[in-house]
């Protein structure tokens, strides 16, 4: 994992279909963890959605990527105002380790780390068979947290569609050369 973050900020497949992205973020880790499970914070970097923090308990995540960076940037062709997603907790050790259901794929979890004032973040999303899912997933998780970046430390964003396009872009000469 150092050497991800040492070398760059993109996520790597750690398995054929298992993105592996983190992040080294200002701490508190309660801080950081407020960013994952509560609804007004987690709007502002990913996705609304209530969250009960308990196994089992449901979560529709909410995703209005244009209202997340001003500007938001040129969506592209294929992607609504609006998109959702009923979810589910799977596995919960605050402020560790959350872990939820995530669409067709096998899951994401996030783990925080201390690492003296700062959290690592990393987030590790399982089974993403389809190579285009794949690149859309790896330059999402990477174009938010550059916003969840820009919240806790305080400075501005990229406009989120313009980096995700060209993150997506990076990520297939990356991933597929």
């Amino acid at each position: 994992m150092t050497t991800m973050l040492d070398e760059d900020r993109y996520g790597l497949l750690t398995e054929p279909a298992t993105l592996t992205i983190a992040r080294l973020l200002p701490g508190p880790v309660e801080r950081v963890w407020a960013y994952l499970t509560d609804e007004d914070l987690r709007r502002q970097w990913l996705a609304a959605g209530a969250m009960e923090e308990k196994v089992g308990a449901p979560v529709e995540l909410v995703w209005r990527n244009d209202e997340l960076t001003d500007p938001p940037g040129i969506r592209p062709d294929g992607f609504g105002d609006e998109h959702r997603m009923l979810c589910e907790v799977t596995a919960i050790d605050p402020p560790r380790l959350l872990s939820i259901s995530w669409g067709s794929t096998g899951g994401v979890t996030f783990m925080l780390e201390e690492r003296g004032a700062d959290v690592l973040l990393t987030i590790v999303h399982k089974r993403i068979e389809d190579r285009d899912i794949l690149l859309n997933v790896s330059a999402g998780w990477h174009a938010h947290l550059d916003v969840l970046e820009a919240r806790v430390r305080e400075t501005p964003a990229a406009p989120h569609w313009d980096n995700w396009v060209q993150l997506r872009e990076a990520y297939a000469e990356r991933l597929f050369g």
